[in-house]
């Protein structure tokens, strides 16, 4: 799996996010991008996900060195991020469910159900989960869905000490075969990172 981006450039109005961003993601590689409040992280991930579109530039997908079009590409990753939402309607059984539907976890759903420690909630509506809970449960389903690209942003966002070290050690364990790419600026939820981006030379 390979994303490759060139000359690419996000416009706001008149203001440029983002601009002149090149660069070659691999397989089996981990990356955090770095940067002050506003200076395009999420923006970014946004775009190489296929959330939004680019104002310039172009990105290929490839697997194998075969091309991947962008209305295929949604098969290939998964994303957590704290503005994206779970159905809050569902209880956690529900909610996995119906996500394995669409992505298949790397392990059976009661294992999966084991490492979030949640086997006590799992008839309870996520609505009544504490915000921490439903990071941990997106962090989850994103970490353990059989993608081969991840997207994480600000993934300790809400979550305490303990769980904080939770993501610390399930992280590493799900990071063969993909990409992994990162948007925080807390070093240690990237330190085990390949490479770092610094988006303040792309301006």
């Amino acid at each position: 799996m390979q994303i490759l981006v060139e000359n690419l450039g996000k416009q706001f109005g008149r203001e440029w996010i983002l601009k002149n961003f090149n660069f070659r993601f691999q397989e089996n590689q981990s990356y955090a991008i770095t940067g002050h409040n506003g200076s395009g992280k999420s923006t970014l991930m946004k775009i190489l996900a296929g959330v939004i579109v680019a104002s310039q530039g172009e990105i290929t997908y490839t697997n194998q060195e075969k091309k991947i079009e962008i209305q295929e590409w949604f098969k290939e990753i998964s994303i957590a991020a704290p503005y994206l939402d779970l159905i809050e309607e569902f209880s956690l059984k529900e909610i996995i469910d119906f996500h394995i539907r669409f992505k298949k976890l790397y392990v059976k759903k009661e294992e999966f159900i084991d490492k979030l420690a949640f086997q006590k909630n799992l008839n309870k509506p996520i609505r009544f989960f504490s915000s921490g809970m439903k990071q941990k449960l997106k962090l989850g389903l994103a970490m353990y869905s059989k993608t081969k690209v991840l997207f994480l942003d600000e993934p300790t966002a809400n979550l305490d000490k303990k769980n904080t070290f939770w993501y610390i050690e399930h992280i590493k364990e799900v990071l063969e075969d993909r990409i992994l790419i990162i948007c925080s600026n807390q070093e240690n939820e990237y330190n085990f990172c390949n490479e770092v981006i610094n988006l303040a030379f792309f301006k």
